[in-house]
């Protein structure tokens, strides 16, 4: 049995050899079985990595022809999924890519082993990976690295590995820029109310406002900064909360638009004014913020943008071309609205009398 193909790529035969086992064990482990020994499956796995081991799928896509990038989410209720979508499509469109929408937001998704999933990619012929805010874990990148799967991140919710090329916004730029325009406007009781504490891109947001109150002597305030999922309902459990404070903030900085569409929501029914009472910046840059009442002021980053070069990335990659980088970071910038001005004399709380 030849250990190569007559293009000079690596057989079966070949990871065998240099692993020390047989065929139909390097098989099993390329096919995710589990009836392998761990130290054995070890062995396989580095032998396909060091040889380059592609699957029948990745060969056809080498020598030219079209395949499907498979997008990842975490969920798709997000006017930020849907934009970042668009732009996927669109480029998908330009250069004859079909694209494959997987969500993995529910437990139910996330059963297969990292192994097993890595050659379901490979079985069904993707050409690599757009993960879009979703928590892969590193054992998970690991398997689709091992396979030469090409994947891209696009704000990850765990900071990915290094060699993991990942596409984002200037977050911590952005998160500063929104407090400061509030700064700008004379508020002093800031609150920051972000998503999940180990997201990359709330981090850096969150040490964005910290950042631009240090600078102008403001002391942040633990109770004015409220973490918790990327979702309306966060902003609606966030704003009772701050409003039961002794001292509540007078401004917001939402690290979402839908958190900050959230806020409007409960400020509407506890009869707070937007921006009277209560000024509320968001970040995204979506649809929705332009569209609500009042219109939102909110840090925008290029959602679409942000999925055409994730696209064009993955596909380089899948072509075995070198990147300039392997961080992608693209421009935010402040759009200022109607939900923001100058504070009152005095924000009421849900429960006071109106004057």
């Amino acid at each position: 049995m030849s250990i190569v193909q007559g293009s000079g790529r690596p057989t079966l035969a070949a990871v065998a050899r240099e692993a020390g086992v047989s065929s139909p064990t390097v098989s099993k482990v390329i096919n995710g079985r589990e009836d392998v020994a761990e130290s054995t499956r070890t062995k396989v796995l580095a032998a396909l990595e060091q040889l380059g081991y592609q699957s029948t799928h990745q060969r056809k896509h080498a020598e030219g022809r079209t395949g499907i990038v498979e997008v990842v989410f975490d969920s798709l209720y997000s006017a930020y999924s849907v934009e970042v979508l668009n732009g996927v499509l669109e480029q998908a469109a330009s250069v004859d890519v079909q694209v494959l929408i997987d969500v993995t937001g529910h437990p139910a998704a996330m059963t297969l082993s990292p192994e097993r999933r890595a050659q379901r990619i490979l079985d069904d012929g993707r050409l690599g990976l757009i993960v879009v805010t979703s928590g892969f874990s590193t054992a998970q990148l690991s398997a689709f690295r091992r396979r030469h799967i090409p994947v891209v991140v696009i704000d990850p919710l765990n900071p990915p590995p290094s060699e993991v090329v990942s596409v984002g916004a200037t977050n911590w730029a952005g998160g500063k820029e929104a407090t400061e325009h509030l700064l700008g406007l004379g508020h002093r009781r800031i609150a920051y109310v972000g998503g999940p504490e180990s997201a990359e891109c709330n981090q850096a947001r969150l040490h964005g406002y910290m950042a631009a109150l240090m600078a102008a002597g403001v002391q942040v305030r633990p109770d004015y900064v409220m973490l918790d999922k990327f979702r309306p309902e966060h902003g609606i459990r966030s704003l009772k909360a701050l409003m039961a404070l002794p001292e509540p903030p007078t401004a917001i900085f939402a690290g979402s638009d839908s958190i900050g569409l959230g806020v409007l929501a409960e400020a509407r029914r506890h009869g707070l004014r937007i921006p009277e009472d209560l000024s509320v910046v968001g970040f995204d840059g979506t649809y929705q913020a332009e569209q609500s009442i009042p219109a939102l002021t909110t840090v925008t980053q290029p959602l679409q943008e942000m999925g055409r070069a994730a696209l064009r990335a993955v596909l380089r990659l899948a072509n075995n071309e070198e990147l300039d980088s392997r961080r992608v970071e693209l421009a935010t910038h402040l759009v200022v609205r109607e939900s923001t001005a100058p504070p009152a004399a005095g924000i009421p709380t849900p429960d006071a009398p109106r004057p």
